[in-house]
């Protein structure tokens, strides 16, 4: 009888230990399928304060959390199945449309840096739009059904990078990575967002402390400091979301291509950036990527204005006369 209680034992040890290294494979490739999502989260974080711009202080909270509730469905109950059927019903066509996505955050960068040089119609659009519904209520739904589509385009090419990162595993295994990271990136960045929009908030109250301790007169610094450094934070944190949108749809389309045979313009990048870090063995590391990131940054600007006029000429035209709606950059 103590036998076959220690050969259980055992069993149960082993299969403990099985669990463990599952786990920990789970939570070593979400963690790296989160770090190759880096740039979209980014621009994710920095595209969701607007929509809570103009609305009372105690509503800013709440529409974070519709948001944040509408993402998590967007991974969840659409997008996850979506990528799942397309691993092992058509794993040809992941390529593609990551190529496809990373081709749309090239030109949504590529159109944001062409609005600060050339300002046109598209915030004078975004603004008609926002005119239209004096309800408070109407106008939260509008915004909150206006992020959520936003970040449905975003959560979408997470998940295709994600799936493409994860190797070749059960279904299981792919859909527990997918459902970690989509779950975790969501956390990260609405709960980033909710302590963004609250900022100021938090700042006012700070700086209008009545407190005569010690560390009063820090505090009170500190909350004035927030006050007035959020504008320029949110403004910083848009030009990083636009940038990291380029680079990154830069990088998916010079992957892309060298995964069709097309290696010659990921072999330069590659080379001029080991050329720049052997420069300076101390910061090796640092400089092979951030050459690595500018070069794909200058693909992901090529095609991203190489996609404008095709966009402004030919996408948009057929897209009213099929909806009866202009984009919000063609109008």
């Amino acid at each position: 009888m103590s036998i076959g209680l220690i050969a259980l034992l055992d069993d149960v040890a082993a299969l403990a230990r099985v669990a463990a290294a599952s786990l920990d494979d789970i939570a070593g490739q979400a963690a790296k399928a989160g770090a190759k999502a880096a740039g979209v989260v980014i621009d994710d974080a920095a595209v969701t304060p607007r929509y809570v711009t103009g609305f009372e202080p105690a509503r800013e909270l709440p529409i974070v959390g519709r948001i944040a509730l509408g993402s998590l469905k967007n991974k969840l109950l659409f997008l996850l199945p979506a990528a799942l059927a397309f691993s092992v019903f058509a794993p040809w066509a992941i390529t593609p449309l990551l190529m496809l996505g990373g081709a749309y955050l090239c030109y949504e960068g590529t159109e944001k840096v062409y609005e600060w040089i050339v300002p046109h119609k598209a915030e004078a659009h975004e603004a008609r739009i926002g005119s239209v519904a004096v309800n408070p209520k109407t106008l939260e739904d509008e915004k909150v059904a206006s992020a959520i589509k936003t970040d449905f385009i975003l959560s979408a090419e997470i998940m295709a990078i994600t799936l493409a990162s994860v190797p070749d595993s059960s279904i299981w295994m792919e859909a527990i990575v997918l459902a970690v990271v989509g779950i975790g990136i969501t956390v990260v960045v609405y709960g980033g967002v909710a302590l963004i929009v609250k900022a100021d908030d938090v700042g006012v109250a700070m700086a209008a402390s009545r407190s005569t301790s010690a560390l009063a007169g820090l505090w009170r610094g500190v909350g004035r400091g927030l006050v007035l450094g959020m504008p320029y934070f949110l403004k910083l944190l848009g030009i990083v979301g636009t940038a990291a949108m380029i680079w990154v749809g830069g990088g998916i389309i010079v992957h892309g291509l060298a995964t069709y045979g097309f290696a010659g313009v990921e072999h330069v990048i590659h080379d001029i950036a080991v050329s720049v870090g052997a420069a300076v063995p101390a910061l090796t590391a640092i400089l092979e990527w951030l050459v690595t990131a500018a070069g794909a940054g200058v693909i992901g600007l090529v095609v991203g204005g190489a996609l404008i006029p095709v966009v402004s000429r030919v996408i948009a035209p057929i897209w009213k006369a099929v909806t009866g709606k202009t984009t919000a950059h063609a109008a």
